[in-house]
């Protein structure tokens, strides 16, 4: 099958980015992690652009249930609290410029999120390319021995 990353980030000769489910190559940023029971998760290590432009998406597509209610809570939140003490005149300016802000704060936090999530249920990297790329992202640290 041909690399459809070919070209695109070339510094890659010898498939060091990994393979993926049916041997498709991951592209440079994505990492794979799977849990005892052989389930495997592929995600994109940095910023999220989806959660930018799209922000419940990601979440519902993943299957993320745990993040979506803490992402949703906290914006429920703070938009209570605005509408507590901003004057009603004000309220829509300062959503204008609230909403583009959350949206750059869920860009830049959610992938690590989803990553922190599935390590708390246990799940681990699936090769040295993946822990590494996490561990460079400080999404994943080594296991401390006991």
């Amino acid at each position: 099958m041909q690399d459809p990353f070919k070209g695109f980030n070339d510094d890659d000769q010898n498939n060091q980015n990994g393979n993926g489910p049916q041997g498709l190559p991951l592209p440079p940023n994505y990492a794979t992690v799977v849990n005892a029971d052989g389930n495997m998760r592929i995600a994109k290590v940095g910023f999220s652009w989806t959660m930018l432009f799209f922000p419940p998406f990601p979440t519902i597509f993943r299957g993320d249930w745990y993040n979506l209610l803490c992402i949703l809570g906290i914006e429920l939140s703070v938009s209570m609290l605005l509408v507590m003490t901003v004057n009603v005149n004000q309220l829509a300016q300062i959503t204008s410029v609230f909403q583009p802000v959350l949206g750059l704060v869920w860009g830049s936090l959610y992938n690590m999120m989803y990553f922190k999530h599935l390590f708390n249920r246990g799940f681990v990297p699936a090769d040295d390319r993946s822990r590494d790329l996490l561990m460079q992202a400080h999404y994943w640290s080594q296991p401390k021995e006991k």
